[in-house]
């Protein structure tokens, strides 16, 4: 599971949950995809990919991306009933 961190932390399980955040923060800081591109380093179809939930997006242009725009993502280990039975 990755979390991508702003205000709240919001579990996404999916590329287009990461494209869907990434485009309400760019929305929240009033940047168009050409500002954010610039801001980034990256080009402006990789910020339209990255917002439209393309899965092949290259990580480090994801990360350039939220970098950018203040958001932290992080893995961590996924809570289920299998796993919490058989920790000690």
């Amino acid at each position: 599971m990755c979390t991508i961190m702003h205000v709240t932390p919001q579990a996404v399980t999916t590329a287009r949950d990461i494209g869907a955040t990434v485009r309400a923060r760019r929305a929240d800081l009033g940047l168009d995809q050409s500002e954010l591109s610039l801001v980034a380093g990256v080009s402006r179809r990789t910020v339209h990919a990255i917002e439209h939930g393309k899965p092949t997006i290259q990580l480090a242009a994801l990360v350039a991306v939220l970098q950018a725009l203040g958001l932290d993502l992080s893995a961590r280990p996924r809570t289920t009933a299998r796993s919490e039975r058989s920790e000690p």
